[in-house]
C-alpha cells in the first residue's frame, strides 16, 4: 500500500510540475475515471443488471471526463467526443459477435483448478462480460486518437480559414496515418508487455505453438489487442469526416 500511494504521489508530483494546471487536471481525471470503472464492475455483480450497457454508460462518462473536463468544452472535443461514440457504436456489434463466436467468454482450463470448490452459475451473461471487457479496454485509444485528429484540425483551419472540406479532411488523415503506426505499436506492447507473465506460465506448462494460440487467455488478449487497432484506426476516417463537416459548416 505504501508503494501505491509514493508511485501516485509521484506520478501526481511530475504531472503537476511538468503540465502544471493542466498536468493536475489530467491527475484527478485519471482518478475519477479509476471511480467509474470500479463502480461499473460492482455493479455488473447484478444479475439483472446488463454489462454492455453499463460499459456504455460509463465510456461515456469516461470520453466526457477525459475530453471536457481536461481539454474544456470547445469545437475540438465536442468533435472528439461525437467521434468516439459513433467509433464505439460501430464496434459494438462486431465485438459481440466476435466475442460469441471465438468462445472466450468465462474461464479458462488454466484457471479451472482454482475454481473447482465454487459455483459458476451466477446468473452473468459472460459473453456480454467478454464484450464489455473488450470495449472498455479499447475506449482509452479511440479517445486518445480522436482528440489527435481533431485538436490540429482545428487548428489547421484558423490558420487557413478558406480551406475547403474536401482539403481538411485530407489533412485530417494525412495526420490520422501518422498516428496510426504509433498507436498500434502502443497498443501491441502496451497488451503484450502486461500479460508477459502469461507467456512464462504457458513455457511452465510446456505448451506447444498451436496450444497457446487456442488457449482462450491469449486468444481473449489477442482479440482485443486487435479490436483496439481497429478502433483506432476506424476513429480516424470518422472524426476526420466529422470535424471537416462541422469546421467547413461553422461561421
Amino acid at each position: 500500500m505504501n508503494a501505491l500511494v509514493l508511485l501516485a504521489a509521484i506520478l501526481f508530483i511530475l504531472m503537476a510540475v511538468v503540465g502544471g494546471k493542466e498536468g493536475i487536471k489530467s491527475f484527478i481525471a485519471i482518478l475519477i475515471n479509476f471511480v467509474v470503472v470500479i463502480g461499473t464492475v460492482l455493479m455488473m455483480n447484478d444479475p439483472n443488471a446488463n454489462p454492455i450497457v453499463l460499459t456504455l454508460v460509463a465510456c461515456g462518462i469516461i470520453s466526457a471526463v477525459s475530453l471536457f473536463y481536461i481539454n474544456e468544452i470547445n469545437s475540438k472535443t465536442k468533435m472528439a467526443f461525437l467521434a468516439t461514440i459513433l467509433t464505439t457504436l460501430a464496434l459494438l456489434f462486431f465485438i459481440f459477435i466476435i466475442t460469441e463466436k471465438s468462445m472466450i467468454q468465462g474461464f479458462s482450463e488454466e484457471e479451472s483448478d482454482s475454481l473447482v470448490t465454487f459455483s459458476v452459475y451466477i446468473g452473468i451473461d459472460f459473453i456480454k462480460v467478454a464484450t464489455s471487457v473488450i470495449i472498455m479496454s479499447t475506449i482509452g485509444a479511440i479517445v486518445d486518437a480522436a482528440i489527435s485528429i481533431t485538436s490540429p484540425m482545428q487548428e489547421i483551419r484558423e490558420q487557413n480559414p478558406d480551406i475547403s472540406r474536401k482539403d481538411l479532411f485530407k489533412s485530417g488523415m494525412r495526420i490520422g496515418r501518422d498516428i496510426l503506426g504509433t498507436s498500434s505499436n502502443t497498443l501491441f506492447f502496451a497488451f503484450f508487455g502486461g500479460y508477459m507473465g502469461l507467456i512464462i506460465w504457458f513455457k511452465d506448462l510446456s505448451y506447444s505453438m498451436g496450444e497457446i494460440v487456442n488457449s482462450k487467455v491469449f486468444s481473449g488478449e489477442m482479440i482485443t489487442i486487435l479490436t483496439a487497432g481497429m478502433g483506432v484506426a476506424l476513429v480516424i476516417p470518422i472524426a476526420a469526416a466529422v470535424t471537416a463537416y462541422y469546421l467547413v459548416r461553422e461561421k
